[in-house]
């Protein structure tokens, strides 16, 4: 959030001084970079949702969302490539600060950015047997199916009616949401009991505490009755 706050800032002062756009903006050092970082993503985001959001502002050539080896989980953070270094501007200007299912977009230029070396390799290997062309937009992904059914070749028809798969999806999702509301809704009413055992506890120390004194004083008072 500090670097969302501290981009926000910046691009707002050199609005006031009249350097957006020009070679003294800060996205210049980035002028030869066409990668960007996102960070902060829910992990129900598939490859094709990221696409869905961040080619809004330019042709999208590359993303790698990075996934835990084991599980195969998304671990919250992308490394997409623009067509044009341009796009990333505008997707870092724009998209930075954005809500998505409750979670606040990171976006970031990357001024250097390599593919690890298993997907390097990968990507060697099919360009070397002509099974895809270098450079060309999406061929990372090509001939992979995305969770969602998103081309990036494609365009989608908006006013579809829904398939039976959506809706399955949609309830899917919406069960997923009800869970975990359910389960914040223990962990926070958990939480919420052991503050009051902990207050009550406290409470019956500094009772019993009280009581001594008293009980001292008052044994104090008879030996000197006496």
């Amino acid at each position: 959030m500090n670097t969302i706050r501290e981009i926000e800032k910046i691009n707002h002062q050199e609005l006031e001084r009249g350097i957006a756009g020009t070679s003294a903006s800060w996205h210049s050092q980035f002028a030869n970079s066409a990668w960007c970082y996102i960070g902060n993503i829910t992990h129900e985001l598939t490859e094709g949702d990221i696409l869905c959001i961040m080619s809004q502002y330019g042709e999208i050539e590359d993303i790698h969302l990075v996934r835990d080896e084991d599980t195969g989980k998304s671990r919250g953070f992308a490394f997409l490539k623009y067509n044009d270094a341009r796009s990333c501007i505008l997707a870092v200007d724009n998209l930075g600060g954005v809500i998505v299912l409750g979670r606040s977009l990171r976006v970031d230029h990357v001024e250097q950015y390599r593919l690890p070396k298993k997907l390097q390799e990968q990507e060697e290997s099919k360009i070397e047997q002509n099974v895809i062309r270098d450079g060309v937009a999406g061929h990372a992904y090509k001939g992979m199916e995305f969770e969602n059914s998103y081309n990036i070749h494609q365009g989608i028809d908006l006013f579809a009616p829904p398939s039976q798969n959506d809706n399955t999806n949609s309830d899917k999702k919406t069960t997923m949401k009800d869970t975990s509301n359910e389960v914040k809704k223990r962990e926070k009413l958990k939480r919420k009991e052991e503050r009051q055992k902990k207050t009550s506890r406290k409470r019956t120390k500094k009772r019993k505490k009280r009581g001594k004194s008293e009980e001292k004083r008052r044994q104090k008072r008879a030996r000197s009755d006496d």
